[in-house]
């Protein structure tokens, strides 16, 4: 009966350990503290703007990240797929947050601001997608 009450309660202490590290370490999945929001920023540019008039928006958007300090990771680029299924989309833009407040203070940033209106007569179609993904 006393062997049975120590296996008990190192099984209790085991389960209780296996929770603590869990809790201080890994993260699950469900865990968004453990995640980064990426917000991913796709542009058509209309036909007949310049290649001067697109890399403004490109130096303009790559600005934010020295003026709004909730953005903690900023990547660009240009399409380079061999697919053909872009659908006339040609730049990309990932700005990454810790979480939602981050992102929704960009959001309402005067920079931010600035930066839509330089963008927004130059567009032809935007796709903005929001995820929450592992930090690199």
């Amino acid at each position: 009966m006393a062997r049975t009450f120590l296996s008990l309660i190192a099984l209790g202490l085991l389960g209780i350990a296996l929770m603590t590290s869990n809790r201080s370490g890994e993260s699950t999945a469900a865990e968004p503290a453990a995640k980064v929001l990426r917000h991913v920023v796709m542009y058509k540019f209309k036909d007949d703007l310049k290649p001067g008039e697109v890399q403004q928006v490109v130096d303009a958007f790559a600005g934010l990240p020295k003026k709004i300090d909730t953005i903690i990771g900023f990547e660009h680029g240009t399409n380079v797929s061999a697919e053909g299924k872009s659908e006339g989309f040609t730049h990309v833009f990932v700005v990454t947050f810790r979480d939602e407040k981050g992102r929704d203070a960009y959001l309402v940033h005067p920079a931010h601001a600035d930066y839509v209106n330089v963008v927004k007569g130059r567009r032809e179609k935007v796709v903005v997608f929001d995820d929450w993904t592992a930090p690199q």
